[in-house]
């Protein structure tokens, strides 16, 4: 989509006034790009779905009443005419044209206005991770590393990142479009990717290879994210500390790779420091710090480089959603995925502009990043991480804003922020304006992490989800009101002690680990989980409010060894796409003897990664 073209789609939704009136709402049909009169209904629509049974087995399983079609799959070229999936093919040239693995986050671009803009549209994908005895036949165990080439390591690389793709939905289902010249992959092999905000060009961001700190080749571990109001993805790196090997014996930031655990072993997931002088810790010792950002991603513009912005910290980033506020600045909810790890928001420094997407490009490099701080009474406070206040000086090592972002854990830590259980999705209720924080687990908690008021299980393997409530909707303001909407786990165990505001949820419908979530335009929350203790992971909706608040109903059943992620609806909300990243994974379990053979179910091909597009056979609303 060209610049005029999303303008005038802007232009004709939304004047100056309603936009800078904030509501949740508005952000929600400018980011879809053409919610032209689909007006966002109040609260208390009971969901109607028929719950599908837990249990365990290689297939997926939606309502009665529902179909799903698989979209795309590891290995798919992004262009239906190229080159097909061919796992012993080892060329990274032709693995940067195809599909990526592990696919993570959804998120969808309309490519038209009204009804059209459910129909065809734009799907970045993130590609959070991979692994050689999962990716490649023949490599099964640890000892099998030592026959891992270049070649190896090439492929996994241009098989993360992130994929754009061209839908389009005809006769009731989805397909991609042939010749798009949007498709395009974003990958960790050699994509340049520009640094912005306050770390461009600091010395510790500077390597052999760039010595301005200004540009990286690539960009990985790409997991959950985020879309912004003005039509582009924020993709998050996440897991990258496993990627770099290399002694840390006389490494110049001992501290700063300890903070992040970073540890340089060699290991399934990290060998391609072995072949890649830039994911070597002593050939180049400071590349690490150039990963663990939020990247920006311009779906609309093929020729756009992807940008890392600083500004928004560096961490183990797990999601990015953003909200306009109601004196029209953005603000970005962000989720350190790690236990004890912390809750983060970015407010802009400047407003979105209603009608000038050019101006909002950049509006993520200036701004206040904060930290979160509950306390026992039920009040969340955010504290900035600015140089210069508090402790945040150079007598603790900080010597600028580059220095507080880079090492954004180690100034959290020193402002007594609150360890949290891996906070994952964070997403705002565009009903409501109540944002909900899903909290996956801490097998620690109690041990390594004490117990606070926000977390307050020891080894708390179920998770649970809070309720956070900015004043008056004001997401900028210094202090919320906070509580637990639901404790995971089974209600009839004596021992999980769940709670679902004394809701009768179903043996189907307990949640255990959640992860990422969405809202329907109806404030209904949808709950992906990972690591599900009660059988296999799926797809849990909610409502909000009500007599039903908090009864969570199973609405997908993920194949046995998955995990369902980067949950989306078109703006319509009669499609529903769906990421099932790894199936097939297990104990004992390889590329040749996974769990299952998902979706391909055929008698000796590998287990692929995919996304569904999830519908209604007869084109309703889903969940209604």
């Amino acid at each position: 989509m060209g610049q005029d073209h999303l303008t005038d789609l802007i232009e004709r939704r939304l004047d100056r006034r309603s936009f800078l009136a904030g509501s949740l709402g508005a952000t929600a049909g400018l980011m879809m790009g053409g919610r032209r009169g689909l007006a966002i209904k109040r609260q208390g629509a009971a969901l109607k779905f028929v719950e599908v049974p837990g249990g365990r087995d290689g297939h997926h399983h939606v309502p009665t009443g529902y179909k799903s079609d698989v979209l795309i799959r590891w290995g798919d070229p992004l262009d239906p005419t190229g080159p097909a999936f061919s796992p012993t093919n080892l060329s990274a040239a032709i693995r940067k044209t195809q599909f990526g693995d592990y696919n993570d986050f959804i998120g969808y671009f309309p490519l038209g206005h009204g009804e059209v803009a459910s129909r065809h549209g734009l799907l970045c994908v993130n590609h959070e991770f991979s692994r050689p005895d999962y990716m490649f036949p023949g490599f099964t165990t640890r000892k099998d590393l030592v026959r891992l080439t270049k070649s190896h390591a090439a492929c996994e690389l241009a098989s993360q990142g992130v994929s754009v793709i061209e839908v389009e939905l005809k006769d009731n289902t989805w397909g991609r479009v042939p010749k798009s010249r949007f498709a395009r992959r974003i990958t960790g092999l050699d994509t340049p990717v520009d640094i912005s905000g306050p770390a461009t060009g600091s010395p510790r961001m500077r390597t052999g290879y760039d010595p301005t700190g200004r540009r990286v080749l690539g960009t990985f571990a790409n997991c959950a994210g985020g879309m912004t109001p003005w039509g582009t993805l924020l993709s998050c790196e996440e897991n990258f500390q496993v990627y770099f090997v290399g002694s840390t014996k006389d490494h110049p930031e001992p501290e700063n790779l300890a903070r992040y655990e970073v540890t340089g072993r060699l290991g399934a997931a990290g060998y391609w420091g072995m072949f890649i002088d830039r994911l070597n810790l002593v050939r180049e010792p400071l590349e690490f710090n150039r990963y663990g950002w939020v990247v920006e991603v311009d779906p609309y513009d093929p020729t756009a480089r992807p940008i890392k912005r600083t500004a928004l910290g560096r961490f183990r980033h797990e999601g990015a959603s953003s909200v306009v506020n109601r004196d029209g600045r953005v603000v970005v909810y962000l989720g350190d995925d790690a236990p004890g790890e912390y809750l983060y928001r970015f407010v802009s420094a400047h407003t979105v502009h209603p009608v000038d997407r050019k101006r909002n490009l950049h509006l993520l490099d200036e701004g206040v990043l904060s930290v979160a701080r509950f306390d026992d009474e039920g009040t969340l406070r955010w504290m900035p991480l600015v140089f210069g206040s508090g402790p945040l000086n150079e007598k603790n090592g900080f010597k600028s804003q580059a220095d507080v972002l880079i090492e954004t854990r180690r100034a959290a830590d020193l402002l007594g922020a609150t360890s949290m259980d891996r906070p994952e999705g964070v997403e705002a209720n565009p009903v409501s304006q109540r944002v909900f924080v899903m909290l996956t687990n801490n097998v620690g908690r109690g041990k390594t992490n004490p117990l606070n008021a926000a977390n307050p299980r020891t080894n708390n393997i179920h998770g649970h989800v809070l309720e956070l409530i900015p004043p008056g909707g004001n997401h900028a303001a210094e202090s919320y009101k906070w509580d637990i909407f639901l404790r995971g786990g089974d209600p009839k165990s004596k021992t999980d002690d769940a709670d679902y505001q004394g809701s009768l949820v179903t043996d189907n419908g307990w949640i255990s680990c959640p992860d990422n979530c969405t809202f329907d335009r109806r404030g209904r929350l949808w709950i992906a989980t990972d690591g599900h203790r009660g059988g296999a992971d799926g797809l849990f909706a909610c409502e909000t409010s009500g007599p039903r608040r908090a009864l969570t109903r199973r609405f997908f059943r993920a194949p046995a060894g998955a995990e369902v992620c980067g949950p989306r609806f078109t703006p319509d909300n009669t499609t529903l796409f769906l990421s099932i990243q790894h199936p097939g994974m297990g104990p004992g379990a390889h590329f040749s003897q996974p769990t299952c053979r998902w979706p391909d179910q055929g008698s000796d091909g590998p287990a692929r990664s995919a996304v569904l597009a999830i519908r209604r056979e007869d084109g309703g609303v889903i969940g209604d």
